[in-house]
């Protein structure tokens, strides 16, 4: 099965020897590795690249630990590049997973080396164009960008897109969005033959690979119990407002157990630092500016929401919401929860204040985009409710709601476009029908 990852093969063809480190994040099992191991390296042998000036290692491999070493693994680079009248291109896979070792060029100090310090050691070799893939925020940290000396340049690998998925999928359309509202977008799941074996491969992920690698590189091995908890609870209010004072009085109503709100936020910054969740800010539209707690939270892939909690809560309302926000994320816009506060004279004659909550605000240079999710629009009672806030909105971006329902795209009279969830997902140039 060949998976199509156009959108993100494009980005480093264009990022294609421009004297940068070009660092390839996202979530473990995304796609990182065979974007870069197989589409990409096709892609060079297609255009006249011998594979002997392709340098590949997989730094999570337990053959290749002794590179986990930057000394080793610098060393080791250095001796592959054997013809310096010829670009090298150098796949360097999980690069987190190099260690920061005492300077052996500086003993008796306290100074340490590790990737970045191999990363700009060969960055420095005109003929290696140089590829990294990471699962952790730690690559984009401001301390390692500012080493890299603005030659950095992110390309962000989201699971697959209900695009991507429907690509790929063996079915109908209809079967395709149901197969992915369950289980979602992460690629070996279109290679599971039944709901049993997705089921399995999810969990998996969870507890073998994305746990057990927060819990190590955060030191906090004894934890499992309370990070399974947190990740339900954050699972059960996907879409809705939260904060890590909320989620404590959870943990003590629900699950009896006392734990600050500080090691909450600690904890969900750690899912952040994964790439496993999302966090969405408030953004008061009328007033242009961010508004603090609380906040909310999505998965980057919804199919390891439903994991977490066994498949039972399956709203596809919720779910739906989930959905949109990543894909808003993969068409790379700045995606907050946006709230319209109007003033509002009631019957008694006394003027309140009342907030309207807008979805999403969508940001993507100078276009701007507000959009509901409201799943069903049965009725004129439900259709004024969904549009409240956006009717409150005076600028001419565009207005949208996004309907489970698969429709013809419309306009209302006041501009507002309706679509269905399908057309949004398959087509980006839908929502400026």
């Amino acid at each position: 099965m060949v998976i199509q990852r156009n959108h993100y093969l494009q980005k480093l063809i264009d990022r294609r020897e421009n004297g940068m480190v070009k660092v390839i994040t996202g979530i473990r099992r995304c796609g990182k590795s065979y974007l870069l191991f197989e589409l990409y390296h096709q892609y060079l042998n297609a255009d006249g690249i011998e594979d002997d000036y392709i340098i590949e290692m997989a730094l999570d491999e337990d053959e290749n630990a002794r590179y986990r070493n930057p000394s080793e693994l610098g060393s080791y680079i250095r001796s592959l590049l054997k013809d310096k009248n010829k670009m090298y291109y150098v796949f360097l896979d999980e690069i987190q997973k190099v260690s920061e070792i005492p300077n052996p060029y500086l003993p008796g100090t306290d100074e340490k080396i590790g990737f970045v310090d191999v990363l700009l050691g060969l960055m420095k070799i005109k003929n290696v164009d140089l590829y990294v893939t990471g699962s952790n925020s730690k690559m984009l940290s401001t301390d390692i960008l500012t080493e890299f000396r603005g030659r950095g340049d992110e390309v962000r690998v989201n699971p697959l897109s209900f695009r991507e998925f429907y690509g790929a999928y063996s079915g109908d359309k209809r079967n395709a969005w149901r197969d992915y509202f369950t289980f979602g977008g992460m690629p070996l799941v279109l290679k599971q033959k039944t709901g049993e074996d997705k089921s399995r491969y999810l969990h998996t992920l969870f507890d073998k690979i994305y746990l057990d690698d927060i819990m190590s590189r955060h030191s906090i091995l004894n934890k499992k119990n309370v990070l399974d908890d947190l990740l339900d609870i954050v699972s059960s209010c996907v879409g809705s407002l939260t904060n890590p004072s909320k989620i404590q009085k959870t943990f003590a109503s629900v699950k009896g157990t006392a734990i600050s709100d500080d090691t909450i936020s600690r904890y969900l910054d750690y899912f952040n630092d994964a790439f496993l969740l999302y966090q969405a800010k408030r953004y008061d539209v009328k007033g242009r500016k961010y508004i603090g707690s609380p906040q909310k939270y999505y998965y980057s892939d919804v199919g390891l929401r439903n994991a977490r909690l066994n498949f039972r809560q399956q709203e596809e309302n919720h779910i739906m919401e989930n959905i949109i926000y990543n894909e808003l994320r993969v068409r790379e816009f700045d995606v907050d929860v946006g709230i319209v506060t109007v003033n509002s004279r009631g019957e008694d004659g006394v003027s309140r204040r009342i907030n309207h909550e807008v979805d999403f605000v969508a940001n993507r240079a100078s276009q701007r985009y507000y959009i509901q999710s409201a799943f069903a629009i049965p009725d004129e009672q439900k259709r004024a409710q969904e549009t409240a806030s956006l009717k409150c909105i005076a600028d001419s971006f565009r207005k949208i709601v996004v309907v489970r329902e698969n429709i013809i795209p419309w306009h209302d009279e006041s501009g507002i476009l309706y679509i269905g969830i399908e057309d949004f997902l398959l087509d980006e140039r839908a929502i400026d029908f």
